[in-house]
């Protein structure tokens, strides 16, 4: 006869022969996006950074709504005492590879807080459809959607009151971070010099924070650049991997801006631009090279390489020297190009 310790393994047998095995799971973003090979995805409510949100009630905030149809917001952050009736407004898009981050996140709210007082501007933080649930071009379009937003606003004859007493809609500027680099480029090239199609509202200027470009073809930095960077090769290629149309490469004209069938930046006419990036962060080449084609074909284009820096360094350690001597180079830039 079996012993009661036999049997009750027996048992547990038997029941794990008819559990169906946990799903595989092939990728990994930073702890907060697991995708599976069955196609099934996980993501975390938490932030992959976290740290404390320092919130002093120097600056006032609130989220509001700006695309029904796919749920999506944007955080809006203006100095508690402005020094100035009219303030200009500074566009500020995550990054995360295009497959995680938030407005919500806290490393971004502490920038935004940073930006709205250090800049004194009206700073827009919108969200935007992530990868792989949502391929590229959808955040390209809806950061698109978002600066379109404030268009409506500005042509309102009631218009969001944050923003009715204290905006300068003629002095609009658009950043943004890693991918959120990347749509700014898209949106540069969507909009063109002048920024017409918007009426009233005037991008006098763009900013790119260590824009997350790519290509087919490695830059030498990738190749032989840290292996520890804190944005390395595995995790690029994981992003783009997960966030780019299927059946395309990187190569894309989403991803590349000098991809064999990408617009022709030396034709086109832009609005001046600012490239941000660290010394020590693999996709700096591709930075450099876009300024530097840029500048060589007329643009006012200028390019700020910060030494020893690695991938968003200003968001990961805002209160370091390169981060503070790069906020005083966005405010030279804002006051370059804003009259």
């Amino acid at each position: 006869m079996a012993s009661p310790q036999e049997v009750v393994k027996e048992s547990a047998k038997d029941a794990d022969s008819t559990t169906p095995p946990p799903p595989h799971e092939v990728d990994d973003c930073r702890g907060v996006l697991r995708v599976y090979r069955d196609g099934s995805i996980w993501r975390s409510n938490k932030p992959s950074y976290d740290v404390p949100v320092y919130d002093d009630g120097s600056v006032l905030w609130k989220d509001v709504p700006f695309d029904s149809t796919h749920s999506l917001q944007l955080r809006l952050y203006k100095p508690a005492s402005p020094i100035s009736t009219k303030l200009p407004i500074f566009y500020y898009i995550h990054g995360g590879g295009f497959c995680i981050g938030s407005r919500t996140w806290p490393n971004c709210q502490n920038y935004c807080f940073k930006l709205a007082s250090q800049l004194q501007a009206v700073i827009v933080s919108p969200d935007y459809r992530l990868a792989p649930e949502n391929r590229l071009p959808a955040a390209i379009e809806d950061g698109y959607a978002a600066v379109k937003w404030l268009q409506e606003q500005a042509s309102a004859e009631e218009p969001d009151e944050w923003l009715a007493h204290v905006a300068d809609f003629s002095r609009v500027f658009i950043s943004g971070d890693s991918a959120g680099g990347n749509i700014a480029h898209n949106l540069a090239v969507r909009f063109r010099a002048g920024s017409a199609e918007l009426a009233p509202v005037r991008v006098r200027g763009y900013v790119y924070l260590a824009p997350f470009f790519g290509g087919t073809v490695l830059t030498k930095f990738e190749a032989e650049g840290p292996k520890d960077a804190t944005l390395n090769l595995e995790m690029i290629d994981r992003f783009w991997r997960l966030s780019i149309p299927v059946g395309e490469t990187t190569d894309h004209p989403l991803v590349n801006p000098f991809g064999p069938v990408s617009p022709d930046l030396e034709e086109m006419d832009l609005d001046p631009i600012l490239v941000v990036v660290g010394g020590s962060d693999l996709l700096k080449d591709r930075a450099k090279e876009y300024a530097e084609k840029l500048k060589k074909w007329g643009k006012k284009i200028e390019y700020e390489e910060f030494e020893g820096q690695q991938h968003g360094f200003f968001t990961l350690h805002p209160d370091s020297q390169p981060s503070k001597q790069l906020m005083l180079r966005i405010n030279k830039f804002i006051m370059e190009y804003s009259a």
